[in-house]
């Protein structure tokens, strides 16, 4: 049993070095570019709604945090059911080393904000920036598992998060625009690569 059990493990430890260096092909450009439509969409309801005002920080939150879940809802089943099919016998783990390369990511978008909000509200004006500059090293993690033009996508989240913070540091207000524009943009722009990067792995889906 022993032997048995060293030999499972030493498979699981190939299988998962394997997926380790293949490209990922799991991702579908049809739901990250209807987060995209998405997050213009809720940038415009919003911006509507508090057309002249200040922007209550709760209930930006509350939309951003919504609208992100249903974009991660989305891509979620769209990827487990593609990975499936593109890489049959190794979904899990490639799936696996795709999560690990951008979680770190997410959980210190989560952090900070949490951090912010209960320790410094006064600044949580600059929350759209510091998400997509964390969205940003998000994808540059990412780039060894997708197509080589993602790199450009993290260099559009970095600029526009830079460009956030400049931009907002006058008025120092939430923005919808802020997060409508750059993730907006951004997704479809993943999108994008995505479609044209899987080439004929795509057309079978």
């Amino acid at each position: 049993m022993t032997e048995l059990r060293q030999a499972l493990a030493e498979i699981r430890a190939i299988r998962t070095h394997v997926a380790r260096g293949t490209q990922f092909r799991g991702y579908g450009p049809r739901s990250i570019a209807a987060s995209g439509v998405l997050a213009l969409g809720v940038a415009a309801v919003q911006a509507h709604w508090f057309s002249g005002a200040g922007h209550d920080l709760s209930e930006f939150l509350v939309v951003w945090v919504a609208t992100a879940a249903l974009s991660v809802f989305m891509s979620a089943w769209e990827t487990v059911t593609r990975a499936r099919r593109v890489h049959d016998g190794f979904a899990k783990e490639m799936t696996h080393a795709a999560v690990e390369q951008f979680l770190p990511a997410v959980v210190a978008g989560v952090l900070l904000t949490v951090v912010l909000v209960r320790t410094a509200p006064e600044v949580t004006w600059m929350l759209p920036g510091l998400w997509e500059l964390i969205f940003s090293l998000g994808i540059f993690a990412s780039c060894r598992f997708l197509p080589r033009r993602i790199f450009g996508v993290g260099l559009w989240y970095l600029a526009a998060g830079l460009a956030c913070l400049a931009v907002e540091s006058g008025q120092q207000t939430l923005s919808p625009w802020a997060m409508g524009v750059p993730f907006g943009v951004g997704q479809l722009l993943v999108a994008s690569v995505l479609q044209s990067g899987y080439g004929d792995c795509v057309a079978e889906g």
